[in-house]
């Protein structure tokens, strides 16, 4: 373990330095990525009081020198300055405050893709009971969209604009989905009800983060939020039977 090893919070200062809203540097040893939301880290060696990056960034190191508790950071390119910033060393809760705008945010564009799911959903069901069941949780799920947002905006953040396909969003991604070949009900039920368990994981873990960080209306949220969720995997539950009949009368099946 060093003395640079943990989170820290980069301020800049002066020079041709981009904005730095957000941005943290995570060093482990001998190793470190410097992080902006929502996009993929720099990584970086540390050796000494010198951050080298790695390709394609090698010709980027940050010169510290320790300075009221922190770092003064000189960022240099081809060992020319460029731009000054601060590094302060964030605190358990800084920490927890980020992870819980992080899940926010993926829980914000979990959403979004799920309304594109359920249009799907809508467009190729003729049933009129299930019909009525996903008009209904799209009308939720947009609610739940704008639940988030708000929240996002409690905290000083916008939705991100740059959606990565990552964690809960890589899982969704990685469903068919498919509306077009035949077995349309059948499909439907299976995806959804997997969409649906996928987003009570994703509420239960931001309900406890938000507890943790302090966020009761967060945590408030995400647990109403879960009991709808639930409740309309319940209701696919309880129609497997249908589903299915549905299912093999698309195929040309009768039983």
């Amino acid at each position: 373990m060093t003395e640079l090893d943990g989170a820290w919070a980069v301020d800049r200062l002066s020079g041709a330095l981009p904005p730095l809203h957000g941005c943290v540097k995570r060093i482990n040893g001998n190793r470190g990525t410097t992080e902006f939301p929502h996009l993929p880290g720099m990584p970086f060696e540390v050796r000494g009081l010198e951050l080298h990056y790695r390709p394609p960034f090698a010709m980027l190191v940050d010169k510290l020198e320790p300075q009221n508790g922190g770092y003064l950071g000189h960022a240099t390119m081809l060992g020319r300055e460029f731009g000054r910033f601060r590094l302060r060393r964030l605190t358990t809760m800084d920490q927890l405050k980020a992870q819980l705008i992080k899940h926010i945010d993926e829980a914000h564009a979990l959403e979004q893709n799920v309304l594109q799911m359920l249009d799907g959903m809508i467009s190729t069901t003729d049933d009129p009971e299930i019909l009525d069941a996903l008009e209904h949780h799209r009308l939720q799920t947009q609610n739940h969209a704008d639940r988030m947002a708000q929240r996002l905006e409690t905290h000083d953040t916008a939705p991100s604009t740059v959606k990565q396909v990552g964690g809960v969003l890589g899982v969704l991604a990685k469903l068919p989905l498919d509306f077009v070949r035949g077995e349309k009900a059948g499909r439907n039920a299976r995806d959804g009800y997997a969409t649906e368990h996928l987003e009570i994981a994703s509420y239960e873990l931001l309900r406890r983060i938000a507890r943790m960080a302090g966020d009761e209306e967060t945590a408030a949220a995400a647990a109403e939020i879960i009991a709808e969720e639930q409740a309309m995997a319940k209701v696919i539950e309880e129609h497997w039977d249908k589903f299915v009949e549905l299912s093999l009368r698309e195929e040309g099946v009768r039983v």
